[in-house]
């Protein structure tokens, strides 16, 4: 579905409600935040400022608009090692007219097609097992992730499919990436901390179509 974004926004947990605050003055009419933490190495998070690990991390469907990324970008100050980074995804569909216009309540913004430079790798691990997902895709290039807590279903389904027992407790593991590094990272992981692994990571990649915050970071 042209026009339509997931936007996703990692900042450090203490900013959450300010992050919140400030899409809701842009007319986003739903921000669902989710806490995870940071899996960066100590070594990155001195050289981005970070003094905690813990993350909120923003979800929201708003319309495409390249000039809503860039102004978060500024009045947010992503920018600046620390305060976090944002992501946008296209969405194929919006189940519902009712559901559209309520999500949708701005016109999305004339757009020229272009070929995304990133992508979100999302692996699905068991719990505790996040590390061993992060040393795998560190050996490829990544430079770090942010972990989410959940919960598993269809867990018999899984165990006929691959004939393994598969908890349900898992973490979820968001790795933003440039797209010529996705293919070596989640070789990797599937190498080290795949199914065949105690680990039992699953993993996918999302394109990429806007990103801020990572200027700073992709300098070095």
């Amino acid at each position: 579905m042209g026009g339509a974004v997931l936007m996703i926004t990692i900042t450090d947990r203490s900013r959450g409600k300010e992050f919140a605050a400030w899409f809701q003055r842009q007319g986003i009419p739903l921000i669902l935040t989710v806490f995870g933490r940071g899996t960066a190495t100590t070594e990155m998070l001195d050289f981005l400022g970070l003094e905690a690990t813990e993350k909120a991390v923003l979800m929201l469907v708003a319309p495409q608009s390249p000039s809503l990324v860039r102004r978060a970008e500024r009045e947010l100050w992503l920018d600046i090692p620390g305060r976090g980074i944002l992501m946008t995804a296209p969405l194929a569909a919006i189940g519902g007219a009712k559901a559209r216009d309520y999500l949708l309540r701005q016109e999305a913004e004339e757009v020229m097609e272009k070929e995304w430079t990133h992508e979100l790798i999302v692996v699905i691990t068991g719990q505790g097992f996040t590390d061993q997902v992060m040393d795998a895709a560190r050996s490829a290039g990544a430079a770090g992730g942010t972990a989410i807590h959940a919960k598993g279903t269809g867990t018999e389904l899984a165990k006929k499919f691959f004939g393994l027992s598969i908890a349900a407790e898992k973490e979820m593991v968001l790795i933003l990436t440039r797209k010529e590094d996705r293919n070596p990272i989640m070789k990797a992981i599937m190498s080290e901390a795949g199914m065949q692994t105690k680990a039992q990571s699953i993993a996918f990649s999302l394109p990429v179509s806007d990103v801020a915050g990572l200027r700073r970071l992709e300098q070095e």
